[in-house]
């Protein structure tokens, strides 16, 4: 059987493979890709409109990226770090509208203001001490905070509506925050990619085999599994954006580089509400805290979806323990990921995470009676009958080996690289989808150092991000000049 030559091979598809397919596309036109996603479409499992919260997260509403010390002050580094990085992506989809290569940008992309909700004088003090540091900073200066009945009743209504008077609550609010469809940001760039030279989109198309070759080359199969025949690939470098499936991949690769990390598996699920009289009443992204002891994918928050074009209100998510590390993945999975390297970090974190783990299996035998009664901390009038429930998708959490040789319970997203540069995989959840420009600039960086010094790269990358190369955490300046342009081009204005 005849080898296909590649240049690249993208291994699942979804938001982030579709962002670098996408990002080199322009980069070099000349580069040969193949797409290669084991589903029948692409865009259907962690990137999927319902297998996520939508949220373009930027730090302006969730707590748990500004976490409080022991001393009671509020850090922020984190918050801006994730700010700066959603603004790669806005500048990248900016510049995809303006090129004609994503069409109507509230096909993906809606403004919903983001806010956050605190009941309780503990937390309204730590809301408005977040609130100072962040205001104080170029990023954030926009926000807004209150504790005004009247305020609140404007920015939500819902919340707030037939709420006990006696209970002090307070907000925060920045109004050019978004709700994305990242499902149908990812199929709009995979349409636009397959309308170009050299690229081809392998669908129900599982990888079945992944080893290097003395020539440093890779090799990748992959199953038809419609016809049951076996294609051979081979490329020069290879990108494992698989979501929950990225880990076993990367073990399969063997490259010294992956050697220790681990998984933890956790799924989700939404309340769900389509009833047009309740949606229209809410038009906002509103983040509470999260319980004590739970993940931080479960922040509870009420949110303005706006899927495939069509409203919906989404509470949750509600976070649960399984074995599964895609949504259409195998109770074994877990099992399966189990090596020598990793195997003393993995019980070590099961060891020191037995109460997340209790959690987690608490929230799984919740009734929906319980389920809509956290609800009503952020929705007093709540009815059972007018929500559904309906299942998130998967996420895995990253273990890493530790200093001393036990396991580390990692939150965040992880670029994991060979040190030849071709091999690269994105690990991990939160902020996931939201920072896939910078996560994939990032690969690139990391990947392909030798065409990244020329002078036609580096034009290329600062015409897709003019912010490629500075700051925008320090440089108040850029920023302006930055996010003038991307609220413009994304329709992204209070008054659009």
């Amino acid at each position: 059987m005849a080898v296909r030559q590649a240049d690249v091979v993208l291994v699942g598809g979804g938001v982030m493979s579709a962002t670098l397919g996408l990002m080199l596309r322009q980069l070099d036109p000349s580069l040969d890709i193949v797409m290669v996603e084991r589903l029948d479409h692409v865009a259907h499992e962690s990137t999927d409109g319902w297998n996520n919260a939508g949220t373009g997260h930027a730090g302006y509403c969730e707590l748990n990226y500004t976490p409080e010390t022991e001393d009671g002050d509020v850090t922020i580094d984190r918050a801006l770090t994730i700010n700066a990085s959603f603004e790669v992506s806005l500048q990248l989809w900016s510049y995809l509208v303006e090129q004609g290569m994503l069409s109507d940008p509230r096909s993906f992309i809606n403004r919903t203001p983001h806010q956050s909700f605190v009941w309780g004088e503990k937390d309204i003090a730590f809301l408005k001490r977040r609130y100072e540091k962040l205001k104080a900073h170029h990023l954030f200066r926009e926000m807004e905070y209150t504790e005004s009945p009247r305020v609140l009743e404007e920015w939500m209504p819902l919340v707030v509506k037939n709420r006990d008077p006696m209970q002090p609550v307070a907000a925060t609010r920045i109004g050019h925050g978004a709700d994305v469809d990242f499902g149908s940001l990812t199929r709009s760039m995979v349409q636009y990619l397959q309308t170009t030279p050299n690229f081809e989109l392998m669908l129900s198309s599982p990888v079945t085999y992944l080893a290097k070759r003395d020539n440093g080359r890779w090799k990748v199969r992959v199953k038809d599994q419609k016809t049951g025949v076996t294609r051979k690939l081979e490329a020069g470098f290879v990108f494992l954006g698989a979501g929950g499936g990225a880990l076993p991949m990367l073990q399969k690769s063997d490259i010294d580089e992956a050697k220790g990390y681990g998984g933890f598996p956790v799924s989700g699920q939404w309340l769900v509400c389509q009833k047009p009289e309740i949606v229209k009443q809410h038009r906002a992204k509103v983040y509470g805290k999260a319980p004590i002891g739970s993940p931080p994918m479960s922040v509870p928050h009420l949110d303005t979806r706006i899927i495939n074009g069509k409203p919906a209100l989404l509470f949750g998510p509600f976070a649960g323990f399984t074995t599964r590390f895609l949504k259409q993945g195998s109770v074994f999975d877990l099992f399966g990921s189990v090596r020598p390297t990793n195997l003393r970090p993995m019980l070590s974190v099961s060891k020191s995470n037995m109460d997340l783990t209790r959690y987690l299996i608490g929230e799984v035998f919740q009734s929906h009676s319980d389920r809509v009664a956290s609800l009503r901390n952020y929705f007093p009038d709540a009815r059972e009958e007018d929500w559904k429930l309906q299942d998130a998708g998967q996420r895995v959490q990253i273990i890493k080996k530790s200093k001393d040789g036990g396991g580390k319970l990692e939150f965040g997203t992880e670029i994991v690289a060979a040190k030849d540069g071709t091999l690269a995989a994105l690990l991990g959840a939160s902020p996931g989808a939201s920072t896939a420009a910078h996560a994939m600039l990032d690969v690139i960086e990391r990947c392909f150092p030798e065409k990244l010094k020329t002078d036609e790269w580096q034009q290329r990358l600062r015409e897709m991000v003019p912010s490629y190369g500075q700051s925008l955490v320090e440089d108040e300046a850029l920023l302006r000049r930055v996010r003038e342009r991307t609220l413009s081009t994304l329709r992204l204005r209070e008054d659009a």
